[in-house]
């Protein structure tokens, strides 16, 4: 029996597929093992958001060479699509499959035999044309359901359209099967996941549902206590989606919104799908039906163009939003894409010095978003996080809280009063007299 071990980079979609292959292998015979237990074969899910993400994949394949030096390395994801070639000339590299191929690895390089050149197996991104279902069991606390892939936006800065093509989706009677499956194996939460979320309902190059009346479907399956939208745009982001989360039996009070810049400007080069004042009003929305709604905004810092005014802009726009948390993203050029044809570069050191700035305004959105949610009380999941005696998990509206450890409360959910925030930055909690009857 041979073993295998995963390891993802990026994003909760790749978990979410990273999950689903590694359940492929386990079908057929291979036996799962963690990355360090001496694994005949390695599959490394890889990211290519930013350049810091390609050197990440190239640090994996030296470490699993390390471990176990004979065995067969293969190489997925947005990186592997996008740069097939590159990641063949990396030492110790095996197989490189595309967007294409990575879902039929194991009937592609059949039975993992070395041989004397790299396989590189990675079709043109126009063939990525098939929606795989995929979401991560037994991996965390919560589950990443993958009901969207792709992307039609080309964005001037982003990879993502060359790395895993058109905007498709799965049926929603599909995902309904998934998110039933999900239910029967005692998971708590599931987060919707995606490209372009918002998109969803393309099916073979054809709109044929809408975004919307997925989430109420999803709402009413029995034995999933939380249902969480991980990503969406803000000009997808509908009030009929704000007003039904608001009052949903499962669907939580949080949502991750990307901005980009809070300068029309940038944001005309970025060819974005909106200004800042449609954010705004997306975030004033939100806060008037859930005040206690948590709001978390991804930024790029340091476009071309960007000048120290169009920064402040974004600065002083975030400042003064009624948001909980930051993702703060250095702008680094990608090929290919728009962007980096762009006059005005914006030098590194700047971008890092901005980059800062928005790290710290994010310490203080979030302690503040804490402090005005201390003295209520919540629901908290709590994880397999334990560190110095304490445990971990997060409210519904996405507050971190530590509690002292106790095993049986691991993957439950219980009540809590939120009563201060400690050095760590976490909040600690106190249990009301009253506990949850348990699932």
């Amino acid at each position: 029996m041979k073993k295998v071990a995963f390891y993802t980079l990026g994003c909760k979609l790749n978990y979410s597929e990273t999950s689903t292959i590694s359940r492929m292998f386990e079908d057929k015979g291979y036996l799962k093992v963690a990355f360090e237990e001496n694994p005949d074969i390695f599959i490394i899910n890889t990211c290519s958001v930013t350049e810091n993400a390609d050197k990440k994949c190239k640090k994996i394949v030296q470490e699993a060479k390390k471990i176990s030096p004979n065995s067969y390395v293969t190489i997925i994801g947005c990186y592997a699509q996008l740069k097939p070639q590159e990641i063949a000339e990396i030492k110790g590299v095996d197989a490189v499959l595309g967007a294409a191929e990575k879902f039929r690895l194991i009937e592609l390089l059949d039975g993992f035999a070395k041989e004397q050149e790299t396989k590189v197996l990675a079709s043109e991104i126009q063939e990525a044309v098939t929606f795989n279902n995929a979401y991560s069991i037994n991996d965390r606390t919560r589950t990443f359901l993958k009901v969207q892939d792709g992307c039609n936006y080309g964005c001037a800065f982003c990879t993502i359209p060359l790395a895993r093509g058109k905007s498709r989706s799965d049926s929603t009677e599909n995902i309904l099967a998934a998110a039933r499956e999900i239910a029967a194996t005692d998971v708590k939460e599931v987060v919707l996941t995606g490209v372009n979320i918002g998109d969803f309902g393309i099916q073979e190059g054809k709109r044929k549902e809408k975004f919307i009346d997925l989430v109420k479907a999803i709402d009413e399956i029995e034995g999933i206590e939380r249902l969480r939208i991980s990503s969406i745009e803000p000009n997808l982001l509908t009030n009929e989606i704000i007003e039904f989360a608001s009052t949903s039996k499962r669907f939580v009070p949080h949502f991750h919104i990307p901005l980009q810049s809070g300068s029309n400007e940038i944001l005309r080069k970025m060819g974005r799908r909106y200004l800042r004042e449609l954010y705004e009003d997306r975030v004033s929305k939100i806060k008037t039906l859930m005040p206690h709604c948590c709001i978390g905004v991804d930024v790029i810092v340091g476009f071309p163009g960007e000048t120290e005014e169009l920064f402040l802009e974004t600065y002083n726009f975030l400042n003064d939003l009624d948001i909980s948390y930051l993702h703060v993203f250095t702008y680094s050029e990608r090929a290919n894409t728009r962007a980096t044809e762009m006059d005005h570069v914006v030098p590194m050191k700047v971008r890092n010095e901005r980059s800062k700035m928005l790290r710290i305004l994010s310490e203080k959105k979030r302690r503040k978003f804490y402090e005005e949610n201390l003295d209520k009380t919540f629901t908290v999941l709590f994880e397999d996080d334990v560190e110095d005696g304490k445990m971990h998990g997060f409210t519904e509206n996405y507050i971190r809280v530590s509690a002292k450890y106790d095993p049986l409360l691991i993957n439950e959910l219980k009540t809590v009063t939120l009563k201060s925030i400690n050095e760590k930055g976490t909040v600690e909690v106190t249990e009301p007299e009253v506990v949850y009857e348990k699932h």
